[in-house]
């Protein structure tokens, strides 16, 4: 399974190896008491929101925790690097 902009946060949090790559990059965020509010929200719409902004949540640095996610999950399935 790989993981994209299409995901919900819930679905990452949900997996133990996800949920420790996104506290490496965001300390806090699966702790904190908020996050119940966009859990079935795709990070794609969760980027849409100004409030990530302002923490710094920008596409490609969601794009970065993704890719780290899914090279520990599925190492084989990482993408070769663009060239």
């Amino acid at each position: 399974m790989e993981f994209t902009l299409d995901t919900t946060l819930g679905t990452l949090l949900d997996h133990p190896q996800a949920k420790a790559v996104i506290d490496q990059y965001a300390p806090g965020v699966s702790t904190n008491p908020m996050i119940g509010m966009v859990k079935g929200m795709t990070l794609k719409a969760i980027l849409a929101m100004p409030q990530a902004a302002q923490f710094g949540f920008t596409q490609a640095k969601v794009q970065t925790v993704l890719d780290e996610i899914n090279k520990k999950i599925n190492p084989t399935a990482a993408k070769p690097p663009k060239k």
